[in-house]
Order: structure tokens, then sequence, then C-alpha cells
């Protein structure tokens, strides 16, 4: 019995690390598809959006029948928990590339993004994808040194978000629409961090039980989609 319990604490691993995977080819297509305008790539980053979705229910309905049939305490209690919190942010990851990919429609035939920013939101979306790359190379291993580096991976990002801003508000010329779309644009890239860091900080719980109280404040704050 015990054995085919941590059978399945495999399996619930396994299917973190493969949203990971699907977090990061949403975000990569959601970026070129605003870049490019490409409405057939935004398209498909919005119906894949359901796979994670998917993906995510699986997850979470073995962790509760684990918790109903094997009662499981300490480091296996700890898994089981904190994998349907990491299911949620990685869940939230791919609504904020789907947000992304629903701005590249709602402009097209035109790019959302002005020529002179166009560098800025690319090197926004590397960063996102090597942020979720990496969570997913914690969860596998759970490195906790490796964890703990990450928070500090996302400062990048949270300097070309600044850099947004810092943009707008220096003689910006495309008008409201334009800037709607680069501050939510720059929230999405700068929330799909955080939610990264968040995953990470939950491995370092996994493994050390200890618990980082800025990650629950992070929990509360909301990823609005108002494309």
């Amino acid at each position: 019995m015990r054995e085919v319990f941590h059978q399945n604490l495999k399996i619930v691993s396994d299917q973190l690390v493969e949203l990971t995977h699907l977090a990061g080819s949403a975000m990569s297509r959601a970026t070129t598809a605003l870049i490019d305008a490409d409405l057939a790539l935004a398209e498909s980053v919005i119906t894949a959006d359901q796979r994670i979705d998917e993906v995510r229910a699986e997850l979470d309905a073995l962790a509760i029948d684990l918790l109903a049939r094997q009662q499981p305490v300490a480091g296996d209690l700890r898994m089981v928990v904190t994998s349907m919190r990491m299911s949620s942010d990685l869940e939230r990851m791919g609504d904020l590339a789907r947000h992304i990919a629903k701005v590249a429609r709602l402009r097209y035939p035109n790019s959302a993004v002005p020529a002179e920013l166009r560098a800025t939101i690319v090197e926004m979306g590397h960063i996102a994808e090597e942020l979720v790359a990496k969570a997913g190379s914690v969860i596998a291993s759970r490195d906790i040194v490796a964890a703990q580096e990450l928070e500090h991976d996302d400062d990048a990002m949270d300097a070309k978000h600044r850099e947004l801003f810092t943009r707008l508000a220096d003689k910006w010329t495309h008008g409201t629409t334009a800037a709607v779309d680069i501050t939510l644009l720059g929230r999405y890239y700068e929330r799909f961090g955080d939610h990264a860091v968040s995953v990470a900080s939950r491995v370092v719980y996994l493994v050390t039980g200890e618990w980082d109280l800025a990650v629950d404040h992070e929990d509360h704050e909301d990823d609005l989609d108002l494309s």
C-alpha cells in the first residue's frame, strides 16, 4: 500500500513539472503572438489553456484522494497539500499567458506593442520562460538552493516592469489605449514571475518545513484580465 502511495506522489510531482512545461510553452507562444500580431498563434494559446486546467484538476483530484485514503503525515502530508498550492500557482501562470494572447487577439491585425518597447517585452517573455523552467527543475530536484535563488532571478523581471512604467511616464505618444495595454501586459509578465517565485518558496517549505509568509500575501493579489 505504501509503495502505491509513493508511486502516486511521484505522479503528482510529474504532473507539477508538466504544468511548468505547459505554462512555459504558453508564455513563449503568447509573447510571439503579441509581438508578431499572429492571430492563429494567439488563438492556440487561448485554446490550449484548457489543457493546463485539466492537468491541474487531475492533480488536485489525486491529491485529495491521497489525503482521504492514506492520511499522510509529516513530509508526505506537506507534499500532498503543497502540491495543490503549487498547481494553483502554475494554473494562474497559464491564465496570465492566456491574458497576453487575448491582448494580441484584441489588437489584431495591429501589434499591441509600440516598436520602441518590443525589445523590452521580448526580454520579459524570455525571463518568464527561464523562471518557469527553473521552477520545474526545482520541483523535480527539490533543490532548495536553486529555489532560494529564484527570488533573486525574478529581480530581472521586476527591473523590466519598472522600465515599462518609466517609458509610459516619459513623453508617451501612443495614446490611452496603448498605455492601458502596456500597463496590463507589464502586470501579466510581472505576476507570472511572482507565481514562479511562489512555487519555489513552496518547494523550500516542502523540504524544510519552514514557511515564508510573503507567499501567502502574494496569493491575495489579483491577476487582472481586462482584455
